[in-house]
């Protein structure tokens, strides 16, 4: 449900209405910039950059990585999270 925009009910006339839902797909250019900005504030040895609609993250340590995530979910809790490509 969290990936979900709730629209405007809209009447569309007689008794019938209209709600438009809108799929969240990737993040947002704030919100990546909030990410970045956390994970910048946390000092933590990673580096992040905004491609497109993704937010990537690396690092040299496994250790260091999983404490982005962790810091990730703590901060956004409003969007659902996917971390991908997480090699061991």
């Amino acid at each position: 449900m969290r990936f979900l925009d709730r629209g405007e009910i809209q009447k569309m006339g007689g008794d019938r209405v209209k709600l438009v839902i809108k799929v969240r797909n990737g993040i947002e250019a704030e919100v990546s910039k909030k990410i970045q900005r956390a994970l910048k504030d946390s000092k933590l040895k990673v580096q992040s950059a905004i491609q497109e609609s993704k937010l990537r993250v690396t690092g040299a340590k496994r250790d260091d990585l999983q404490s982005a995530m962790a810091l990730i979910r703590k901060s956004i809790t409003d969007l659902p999270l996917s971390f991908d490509n997480f090699r061991d």
